[in-house]
């Protein structure tokens, strides 16, 4: 799939360019419409207006809206207008359709996983002399965080609003049944079995849980040694090692107990953080973008921890990066935008600090109003030094697809109790026939 629709995206990026090249029309296949600088007034200084295309509603939205119409007011010449386009994944079907169509944004967050689709078509631009001509570094970067910005020598995106998954922790729970917080599978497996409460053979408490996602079993794979992909991306990295059926053995041995809560897969998050708040289970797994609300809901002591270990301590990174598009016109313009978000005080860093989103710059870090929110909320600083054990073993085109093939593999198990091995074993022969397209 991944050659299949990077072929299908570069003819007709070939075929409306040439259209282009008829009209006499310039990037992207489409002649610059006339409003496209918008028109100014006696005494006004004409602007240019930026499209940025985003995936974040609700509160974080919110915080983003505010975040735009910060730069916009600090910029006489620029105007960003900020759209939400659904989703994620929406997003990404919507830029899809877009750029053949040659009415793509300037600029557009990206989902990390999808970033190395995008690039392998050829239609981000390479942000390495934008970087430079604003005296920045990749250096400048947090490391854990740029798993998903350089592709094929080029560097494509930036972190913006990135996360982790985290364990939450009932402190108050386990203080009372004179519980540690684990710090290891077989910690974890004492611990959240020792919360169980049954009464009458239904249960009341559950030990831990986890929403519906792929996160948290690649976390897994990698601590027991695993990787998702195998080095030359044929197939994957956990299937004869036995690091597969290791994982999820571990997964249903805790749901035959009780001690794991495994939710339906729609409206999971929901779903876990509201059973997390009310009591009924006492370790949680889910993103650190879910602490502000968690702060705000919760009637005990929490702690964040790190994902507990097997082999070794590992997580992988979550969330979107900023890109622009090649076909932008207005490409100082842009990145101008996206330089102010990465650079300014009032950019970024506010949006870190109002949304709860991982600080994505050394600078950032070292700056006295995020290390008082580390002080004041030292949850928020465990999950930005987890980052130390940062992984990104999925990265390939082809995984989005594969992607929903592991879920499927996953629902077998963990829904409908089907033989660990031979689906894992389907699930490998899935996964490299799409590899191998």
């Amino acid at each position: 799939m991944k050659k299949k629709w990077t072929a299908t995206l570069a003819s007709f990026t070939l075929l409306t360019g040439l259209l282009a090249a008829c009209s006499g029309a310039g990037n992207g296949g489409t002649a610059a419409p006339e409003s496209a600088g918008a028109s100014a007034g006696p005494g006004q200084t004409e602007k240019t207006t930026v499209q940025f295309w985003h995936s974040l509603g609700g509160k974080n939205g919110e915080y983003f809206d505010a975040l735009i119409q910060r730069f916009n007011a600090s910029h006489d010449d620029i105007e960003v207008v900020g759209t939400y386009q659904g989703s994620y994944d929406e997003t990404v079907t919507k830029l899809q359709q877009a750029i053949p169509a040659g009415t793509a944004p300037d600029v557009s967050m990206l989902e990390r996983a999808y970033v190395q689709m995008f690039a392998d078509s050829e239609v981000l631009e390479d942000l390495t002399p934008y970087l430079e001509s604003s005296g920045m570094s990749q250096d400048d970067f947090v490391p854990g965080l740029m798993g998903h910005s350089v592709f094929n020598d080029q560097l494509v995106s930036l972190p913006l609003n990135r996360s982790t998954p985290i364990l939450y922790v009932n402190k108050t729970m386990l203080d009372e049944a004179g519980l540690k917080v684990p710090t290891t599978w077989e910690e974890l497996k004492e611990v959240a079995n020792a919360l169980v409460v049954k009464e009458n053979g239904e249960i009341k408490r559950y030990g831990v849980t986890m929403p519906y996602d792929t996160w948290y079993p690649l976390a897994m794979i990698t601590q027991a040694g695993g990787t998702f992909f195998n080095e030359d991306k044929t197939s994957i990295g956990f299937g004869d090692n036995g690091v597969g059926v290791k994982v999820f053995s571990f997964l249903k041995d805790l749901q035959s107990t009780g001690a794991l809560y495994y939710p339906p897969s729609q409206d999971s998050g929901n779903i876990t953080n509201q059973m997390f708040v009310d009591g009924k289970v006492g370790l949680l797994y889910q993103s650190t973008g879910s602490m502000g609300g968690l702060d705000a809901s919760v009637k005990f002591d929490y702690v964040a921890a790190f994902l507990p270990k097997d082999q070794q301590y590992a997580n992988p990174t979550g969330g979107a990066n900023v890109a622009m598009l090649s076909s932008s016109k207005n490409k100082e313009a842009a990145w101008e935008f996206i330089r102010w978000v990465m650079q300014d005080e009032e950019g970024g860093q506010q949006f870190i600090l109002d949304s709860g989103y991982l600080p994505f710059t050394n600078k950032m870090v070292e700056s006295q109003a995020i290390q008082d929110l580390w002080a004041a909320e030292p949850n928020r600083k465990v999950a930005f030094e987890q980052l130390q054990y940062a992984v990104d073993t999925n990265l390939d085109t082809g995984w989005p697809e594969i992607m929903k093939e592991f879920f499927s593999a996953m629902e077998a198990i963990l829904y409908d109790s089907k033989d660990i091995p031979s689906t894992l074993e389907e699930f490998r022969k899935e996964a490299e026939r799409i590899l191998a397209e």
